[in-house]
């Protein structure tokens, strides 16, 4: 039994290293970025990857989102140095061992990661995590923390982009209201022109130029013709569509509402 403890060390380390990640992900959800950015940065964070990108310094700009990359990142050299020496002491030989109980350990290990893994993937799971992180962090600290991604349905076919215009975009040269992105089921956030000037919820009047960055929130479709929409008869025509399709789900929308009306029982 004393040649599986640097095996189950091992699974330890492991769980309590997926724990922290799993954790330190809906923390960094909780304080307004996507789920996958949260955890491709708090994996980076955790295993020392150190990926630069402009995700990455939005990310340390944020006092919040600092400290808990910092606390991963301190975590995971631990961590990491405790799982080889674990692996390391896992398969050392003795004079004793036979191959077939070799092998038994073998087998015990690959079986333990695929359960752990298993888990790990577990729906049940996160949402559970989600709901103990976000009350502890509301408990025991000071922080309004705020799950963007479910405050914007971000998982129900909606989603956040940030568009670059280009100069033979259907969006370059013309204003919001000429656009009319509304009927197609799009909110414009915010504009970034290019010296770093920020537009939030701009007005109709606000021209759009080749180089500016343009924040928008709507259906997930929607927002992927919009990026690959050109200037022309062609853009014309795909907005055209969009429109249809929008007072298409708009319609659905409507008549889901007055069914669930009708079956709602009269109270007196």
């Amino acid at each position: 039994m004393a040649s599986f403890l640097p095996i189950l060390s091992l699974l330890l380390v492991i769980v309590i290293s997926l724990m922290v990640v799993r954790v330190a992900t809906i923390a960094l959800v909780l304080t307004g970025i996507s789920h996958q950015l949260a955890q491709f940065q708090a994996r980076s964070a955790f295993t020392g990857s150190g990926f630069t990108t402009s995700e990455s310094d939005r990310v340390v700009q944020h006092p919040v989102r600092r400290k808990i990359i910092m606390i991963l990142m301190l975590l995971g050299n631990a961590g990491i140095v405790t799982a080889v020496s674990s692996l390391m002491l896992s398969f050392v030989h003795t004079s004793s061992e036979t191959p077939a109980y070799w092998w038994l350990r073998v087998v015990f290990l690959v079986g333990g990661v695929l359960v752990l893994w298993m888990i790990s993937r577990s729906q049940w799971v996160d949402k559970r995590l989600n709901q103990v992180v976000e009350m502890a962090l509301r408990r025991w600290t000071d922080l309004e923390v705020c799950d963007y991604s479910n405050l914007l349905h971000l998982a129900h076919g909606y989603t956040v982009i940030e568009m670059e215009v280009q100069e033979e975009d259907w969006l370059a040269g013309q204003e919001l209201v000429a656009l009319r992105l509304s009927e197609e089921g799009v909110l414009v956030l915010g504009v970034e022109r290019p010296g770093g000037i920020y537009l939030g919820a701009p007005r109709g009047f606000t021209k759009l130029h080749a180089g500016d960055t343009v924040i928008m929130y709507g259906p997930s479709d929607i927002l992927m013709n919009l990026d690959e929409r050109r200037a022309g008869s062609s853009g014309n025509w795909d907005h055209h569509k969009a429109v249809d399709r929008h007072l298409q789900v708009k319609r659905e929308q409507e008549e889901i509402e007055r069914t669930t009306e009708q079956e709602e029982p009269v109270t007196s």
